[in-house]
């Protein structure tokens, strides 16, 4: 396995963040997003999430503003579709995500895995796929219920104290999920330390490339 320094000092990039649902983008890719904004480049984020109703809105916005802290420029889109109803609002969630386009050409776009057990998430990486092929496209993880966890292609590496700070914001800022059985620091730090022991790190988050073009 040989290291690619994607994102370094003096880069300049911009990063478009799709997710399903409030806390999608922090479970999936908060460590990474943190790494790279500690990594000295130039971050121009879009952060997006399809599914921020009234009483998860304020969630959603106040996470966001503290895991892209210290990026050079920032906006965020919060849509209002049905959670569990993507499919059946179809022609909506198309044209949320080609809205997202005014925004701007990234250089990455991170959205959720292809074959994700659930359909919200599967339906939000189509239509990135739709949108952005032109960008390099990352595809993210939640752990859940289903047990949909596959074989990744990519991984980023955490530190520690970067993976303690995900956690600490993902309970921080997400009062409404920590009810749930499987929302806790054990869920998010053994994910992390399994991904870990398969690209020789500590920690680290799992992607999905499909496709790379080499430059």
């Amino acid at each position: 396995m040989r290291a690619v320094d994607l994102v370094h000092p003096g880069a300049e990039l911009s990063v478009l963040c799709i997710g399903a649902h409030a806390d999608d983008l922090e479970i999936g890719a908060g460590g990474t997003i943190l790494t790279w904004l500690a990594s000295g480049a130039s971050l121009s984020i879009h952060w997006c999430v399809a599914s921020a109703p009234a009483e998860r809105a304020g969630e959603a916005q106040a996470s966001a503003e503290a895991f892209l802290a210290g990026a050079k420029r920032v906006s965020m889109a919060f849509g209002d579709l049905k959670d569990s109803y993507f499919p059946y609002q179809g022609e909506r969630a198309k044209a949320w995500i080609e809205a997202q386009k005014q925004s701007m050409r990234p250089d990455i776009v991170l959205t959720h895995r292809g074959d994700d057990a659930h359909q919200d998430h599967r339906l939000m990486s189509e239509l990135t796929w739709n949108a952005f092929r032109d960008s390099l496209v990352l595809e993210y993880e939640i752990p859940k219920w289903d047990g949909d966890l596959w074989r990744p292609n990519m991984y980023v590496s955490l530190a520690e104290p970067t993976l303690a700070k995900k956690i600490e914001l993902l309970e921080k800022h997400f009062g409404s999920q920590r009810s749930k059985d499987w929302f806790d620091a054990e869920t998010f730090r053994g994910l992390a330390r399994l991904r870990g022991v398969e690209c020789r790190s500590r920690y680290a988050e799992a992607f999905w490339a499909r496709k790379v073009l080499l430059r």
